[in-house]
């Protein structure tokens, strides 16, 4: 017999487990993912030290969670979804706008996961078989039907999505370098990646362009 599950106790263990990523994404940005403890933790999100391991096994667990929030899991499927349903490249401005704005508000964060993720060889292996995988494989059969409905062109799928998730990954890490025009002029990004991607660097039939004139 199939369990029922409680919607209000799915929304209390929701909320809780929003407060203690909530209070481990500001520790870890202050102490680092080494110096940083479960009672650090506990107490940015003003609850016992056992209640954490209620949600989450351990300090990595936690950190594995972080990650699955700034790579929006959950969400990951019903947005390809939806964008099924709309004109390709709104979809994915739109799409691109959303993931650099939630990317971009936490880069001291990923600065920190990051780091430890090059460091760290079973939080690597984890985070690309729990988060990264899956997440390309939602993108691979969103591309794949966007191609044979006609929207794109046959595409190398695998290397195509793996090369767009890497662009947005090496900007973020060049303004974790301290590049500041991308710091200061990210929102203009998506527009400038999807023209690229979609028009390339030669110029169309209908481009003026400025010969000294």
């Amino acid at each position: 017999m199939q369990e029922t599950r409680d919607p209000i106790q799915e929304l209390l263990i929701a909320a809780r487990r929003t407060q203690i990523l909530d209070a481990a994404a500001a520790v870890f940005a202050e102490k680092g993912f080494h110096r940083a403890t479960i009672k650090d933790i506990a107490r940015a999100a003003g609850i016992a030290d056992g209640t954490i391991y209620t949600y989450f096994s351990s300090k990595t667990n936690v950190l594995l969670g972080l990650l699955n929030r700034l790579n929006e899991s959950t969400e990951r499927q019903e947005q390809f979804a939806l964008g099924s349903e709309q004109d390709f490249r709104a979809f994915f401005i739109a799409y691109l706008r959303q993931r650099m704005s939630l990317l971009w508000s936490n880069a001291e964060v990923f600065r920190v996961l990051l780091s430890e993720m090059l460091v760290n060889a079973e939080l690597r292996e984890l985070y690309y078989q729990q988060v990264i995988m899956p997440t390309f494989k939602v993108a691979e059969q969103y591309f794949l039907a966007q191609s044979e409905e006609g929207h794109l062109r046959q595409l190398d799928v695998p290397l195509t999505v793996r090369a767009i998730a890497s662009t947005l990954l090496g900007l973020l890490t060049t303004q974790l370098l301290g590049d500041q025009e991308i710091a200061q002029r990210w929102e203009e990004l998506p527009e400038v990646l999807v023209t690229l991607m979609f028009d390339g660097l030669k110029p169309g039939e209908d481009t003026t362009h400025d010969r000294g004139q």
